[in-house]
């Protein structure tokens, strides 16, 4: 009992709002691994083929929406009413809204960076006002996240846009990929707010909060270089020795990152590809309208036709630059959020195996009495509370997770489709009327040959 107490003290802040243990953060069932639940996982994951080896990768500069992460869903069991009256009320309590804008570019002799502008309105009590305005920069955002990720190790953390671009070698000071960054860093802020545990942070506050030398000097404050170096070693010696026993839920859920993953990449290339294709194909019907223009001036028959076809081409091509408009804005964002999501829920795993082969490489030492029995006795306890915090928090925020990321694709790809229905009804439109106007211009013509 004295071992439970312990564990729950220390997982309180570990825990999703909402969730403890097992249970989702509406209050839903747990992750459990009870049979045909692997199936279950799998049938979630996107179908496609897994043989698109030849697939071009393309860079990920497309834009990114200024979308917070969907609000929590409304919970799937009765069993509380108390999240339920919290997430009917869910719109009316949010108190925290961040905004990031305004990118300057600042040169200095040794370097040259971009900073972004960020704006926390809130009506929360722990902060000393309703309003900070501060300035950061990318590698602030870095910090951010590997703070995050040390106080919360099986958390999932939003992930950031990724640091460099290779394909084309671009521009990173492009004004295109500076837009394309702050768009990504507005949502990875939002995201965080949105958390019911990661938005209560003290990181988190300090970051939307202090000025730049307040958060410089905050930095400092951190484990020095040897303790870092000492708690890198010992993970990667745990890592090195592996867990011998996870428990089946977490397999499972290992299973279904994989797949995920697979899945999710694959669909990021092809709509990387598509929307390669696409801009090829309104570069060359750019060209394509004005060249019957030219030929009109030489058909003095086929004037009408000509300019006719001319003007249908135009539309479409208007039509086509407002649907990869919203291809770049709305799904190719969406999916690679996810690319890295995936990356970020490996490194969740790595972190929670860690956790399990350091207790159980305790536990192998006391067995064959390699060191002080007292102490590694107390060392055990303490790691196994901790890995009972670890496993369910994750349990917890990976129910979360699901949600959101079901509804971010589904309204992804509905609007998708939305998109793909009204450009279409609209270049029918266009080229059934230049039809009809043909036949028309038919009509009169032989009229006027009868008389």
């Amino acid at each position: 009992m004295e071992g439970e107490h312990r564990a729950s003290q220390a997982c309180s802040s570990q825990l999703p709002s909402g969730g403890a243990g097992g249970e989702s953060p509406g209050g839903g069932a747990p992750f459990a691994g009870s049979s045909g639940s692997s199936t279950l996982l799998q049938a979630d994951v996107l179908d496609l083929d897994e043989d698109e080896d030849d697939l071009e990768v393309f860079s990920k500069d497309a834009s990114l929406m200024d979308m917070n992460s969907f609000s929590p869903m409304m919970p799937t069991s009765p069993l509380s009413m108390i999240n339920q009256i919290k997430f009917e009320d869910e719109a009316d309590l949010k108190d925290l809204f961040i905004t990031v804008d305004a990118p300057e570019s600042h040169v200095t002799t040794i370097e040259t960076f971009i900073t972004y502008r960020i704006i926390t309105k809130t009506s929360r009590g722990e902060f000393d006002s309703s309003e900070f305005e501060v300035r950061r920069r990318y590698q602030d955002f870095l910090w951010l996240k590997g703070k995050l990720e040390e106080v919360h190790p099986t958390l999932i953390i939003p992930p950031l846009p990724e640091k460099f671009i290779v394909k084309g070698m671009v521009d990173r000071f492009n004004d295109d990929f500076i837009e394309t960054r702050r768009k990504a860093l507005h949502k990875f802020l939002n995201r965080i707010a949105d958390h019911p545990t990661l938005t209560f942070n003290e990181d988190f506050k300090i970051f939307l909060t202090a000025q730049a030398w307040e958060l410089s000097s905050h930095k400092k404050q951190g484990p020095g270089l040897l303790s870092r170096m000492g708690q890198t070693v010992r993970a990667v010696a745990s890592s090195m020795r592996g867990v011998k026993n996870r428990p089946d839920e977490f397999m499972e859920m290992n299973n279904f990152i994989e797949i995920f993953s697979q899945k999710i990449n694959l669909i990021d290339k092809i709509s990387q590809r598509i929307y390669k294709e696409e801009r090829d194909y309104f570069d060359e019907m750019k060209e394509y309208g004005p060249i019957h223009i030219l030929w009109s001036d030489s058909e003095e028959d086929l004037v009408d036709t000509l300019r006719g076809v001319a003007s249908c081409i135009d539309k479409c091509c208007k039509a086509t630059e407002k649907r990869m408009s919203g291809l770049s804005e709305a799904l190719l964002p969406v999916v690679h959020e996810y690319v890295l999501y995936s990356e970020m829920l490996m490194g969740v795993m790595k972190r929670r195996d860690q956790i399990q082969a350091e207790l159980d490489s305790k536990v192998e030492a006391l067995t064959y009495k390699k060191g002080d029995t007292d102490l590694l006795t107390e060392e055990i306890g303490k790691l196994e509370d901790k890995v009972e915090c670890a496993n369910n928090a994750l349990k917890a925020d990976w129910e979360r997770w699901k949600l959101n990321m079901q509804n971010d694709i589904k309204s992804a790809f509905t609007d998708m489709a939305e998109e793909n229905i009204h450009y279409y009804e609209q270049c029918l439109a266009t080229w059934e009327s230049f039809l009809t106007s043909q036949t028309d211009l038919h009509l009169g013509e032989d009229s006027e040959d009868k008389l």
